[in-house]
C-alpha cells in the first residue's frame, strides 16, 4: 500500500469539516452575482434573492428544487451549451437526469444517487451547481486573481472604514518618493494648471463622499475576535446579575419551603386525632366491604340451590299432571272392554270348532265299533285301522 493510500485512510476530518458546506454555499453565492443572477434569472422569474446559506439547508424541497433546476440549466446556457429552461411541472427524474449528464460532460463525478438532487438541499447540489458556475465563469472570461499579502505598514486598525485623509498621506509620501527618483527627468518648464480652483474645489467635495471605502466588519477574524471578547464580557456582567438575582430566589424558595415544612407538621400534629379517626372508619368500612362480599357470595349460592329446586318442583308437577290426566282418561278402560268382547268372541268360535272335533271322533268311533261288529260276526279277524 502506498504512503497517499495510507494517508487517506488515517486522514480524520477536523471539527470545521461540517461547515464545510457554507463555505461553498458563500463561494457560490458569489460567482452567481458575478454572473449576474440577479438580474438573468431572479428578475426574470420574479424571485426573492437567495440567502447566504439557501441551498445548505433543507427549508422548503419544492421551491428549493425548482430553484436548483432553474440556477443549473442558467449555468449551462451560460457555458455555451443549450439547455432548456425546465418548468414547475416538468418531470423531476428526467430534468435531474439531463443536468447530470450535462454535468459529466464537464468533468464532474457523479458518485452519489441523483434522487439526493430531488431534494433541493444538502451537499450535492451544492456541488453540481458550483461545479457549473465555475464553468460559465470560465465560459464569460471570468477569473480570479491571486491575493496580495500587504505588509505590516497597510494594516487599518480601524477596521469598519478609513477616510480620504489616510489615501492623501499615503499619496503624498508615494508622489515624494517618485520626485526623489525622478529628478533628473525635470521638465524645462513649469507646468501649470488651466483649472478654476473653485471648481476644483467643488469637485472635490462633490465626490469625496464617493471616495470613501468600506470594508465589511465580518470578514477579519480580529473583528469576531473582538466581538467574542465584548460578548464575553458581556455575559459575564450579566452572570454577576442574574446569579445574584438567582441566589436570591433560592433563598426564598428555601425560606418558603421550611415554612411549609413547619405549617405541615403542625397540622399533623393538630389533626393527629381526627386521622386517627379516620383511619379507624377506614378500617371498618373495608371489614363491611368484606362482610358484604362474603354475604352476597352466600346469597349468590343460595340463589343458584333455589332455582335448583324450582326446576325440580316443576319437572314434579309435570309428571303429577300426566299422571292425572292418564287416570281421568276413559280409554284405557274402553280398550280393556273391546278386547274381553274379541275374547269371548274367540272362545265361541273356539268351543265350536272342539264341538266339531268331538262329534267327527264320535262318528269315527261308532264306524269302527261297526265295523268290528260286522267283522265278528263274518269270521273275520278284524282290520286295525289305525
Amino acid at each position: 500500500m502506498s504512503e497517499e493510500s495510507r494517508r487517506s485512510e488515517d486522514y480524520e476530518p477536523g471539527p470545521g469539516a461540517a461547515y464545510t458546506l457554507f463555505v461553498v454555499m458563500e463561494e457560490l453565492l458569489d460567482k452567481l452575482k458575478l454572473l449576474n443572477y440577479e438580474e438573468e434569472v431572479l428578475r426574470r422569474n420574479n424571485v426573492k434573492s437567495l440567502s447566504r446559506h439557501y441551498f445548505a439547508l433543507p427549508t422548503n424541497p419544492g421551491e428549493q428544487f425548482f430553484m436548483f433546476t432553474t440556477i443549473a440549466a442558467w449555468l449551462i446556457n451560460k457555458t455555451g451549451c443549450h439547455f432548456e429552461q425546465p418548468q414547475e411541472y416538468d418531470d423531476p427524474n428526467a430534468t435531474v437526469s439531463k443536468i447530470l449528464k450535462e454535468f459529466r460532460n464537464f468533468g464532474g463525478i457523479v458518485d452519489f444517487p441523483p434522487l439526493k438532487l430531488k431534494t433541493g438541499s444538502g451537499e450535492n447540489v451544492c456541488n453540481v451547481l458550483d461545479r457549473l458556475a465555475e464553468e460559465a465563469l470560465k465560459a464569460t472570461c471570468i477569473s480570479w486573481k491571486r491575493y496580495v499579502v500587504l505588509g505590516e505598514g497597510y494594516f487599518i486598525e480601524d477596521i469598519a472604514e478609513f477616510s480620504l485623509d489616510r489615501l492623501e498621506e499615503e499619496i503624498t509620501v508615494s508622489l515624494k518618493n517618485f520626485g526623489d527618483l525622478s529628478e533628473s527627468s525635470k521638465p524645462d518648464n513649469i507646468l501649470e494648471s488651466c483649472v478654476d480652483a473653485s471648481e476644483w474645489k467643488l469637485e472635490t467635495e462633490r465626490v469625496l463622499p464617493q471616495l470613501k471605502v468600506t470594508i465589511r466588519s465580518d470578514k477579519d477574524w480580529r473583528v469576531h475576535v473582538e466581538q467574542m471578547h465584548q460578548h464575553k464580557d458581556g455575559i459575564e456582567s450579566s452572570l454577576k446579575d442574574t446569579k445574584g438575582y438567582l441566589n436570591r430566589l433560592q433563598d426564598e424558595i428555601s425560606a418558603t419551603l421550611e415554612k411549609v415544612g413547619s405549617r405541615e407538621k403542625n397540622i399533623n400534629t393538630q389533626m393527629k386525632h381526627l386521622i386517627q379517626e379516620y383511619r379507624v372508619a377506614q378500617s371498618q368500612l373495608s371489614e363491611a366491604k368484606e362482610r358484604f362480599h362474603q354475604g352476597s357470595s352466600r346469597v349468590t349460592e343460595r340463589t343458584r340451590i333455589l332455582a335448583e329446586i324450582a326446576e325440580e318442583l316443576d319437572s314434579v308437577k309435570q309428571e303429577m299432571e300426566e299422571k292425572g290426566s292418564s287416570i281421568s282418561d276413559g280409554a284405557p278402560l274402553v280398550k280393556i272392554k273391546q278386547s274381553l268382547t274379541k275374547l269371548k268372541q274367540e272362545i265361541i268360535q273356539m268351543d265350536i270348532r272342539i264341538g266339531l272335533v268331538e262329534h267327527t271322533l264320535l262318528q269315527a268311533k261308532l264306524k269302527e265299533k261297526s265295523n268290528m261288529t260286522r267283522d265278528i260276526y263274518s269270521g273275520f279277524p278284524p282290520q286295525n285301522q289305525f
